[in-house]
């Protein structure tokens, strides 16, 4: 079974993350992510890019460790690390999702 790498949460870079959580694409990912199923598949996002393009923002949000990936046939499915970054960094995430819905 293919993996992907995510950096454990103890790892996780304040910098990094709000890096990732900059991007206004991203932050719509995440956004759908808050709001919808536990766990959704890529192609379940209709985003204003191309392919190449939304596979990167994907790419950014994992290494970021913001999300956490994995193939579920061919399809690679996402998940919101809530619980992950709400342990290393209390009501951020909480306030970004707060703000990208306003």
């Amino acid at each position: 079974m293919r993996t992907l790498d995510h950096p454990a949460t103890d790892e996780l870079e304040l910098d990094t993350v709000l890096a990732a959580l900059g991007d206004p694409v991203r932050r719509r990912i995440v956004l759908q992510l808050a709001d919808g199923h536990d766990e959704q598949a890529c192609i379940a996002f209709e985003l204003p890019v191309s392919k190449s393009t939304s596979t990167h923002h994907f790419r950014v949000l994992r290494t970021a460790g913001v999300i956490s990936q994995c193939y579920r046939g061919t399809a690679i499915h996402s998940t919101l690390r809530r619980d992950d970054l709400d342990e290393r960094f209390p009501g951020l995430l909480d306030a970004v999702l707060d703000a990208a819905r306003r």
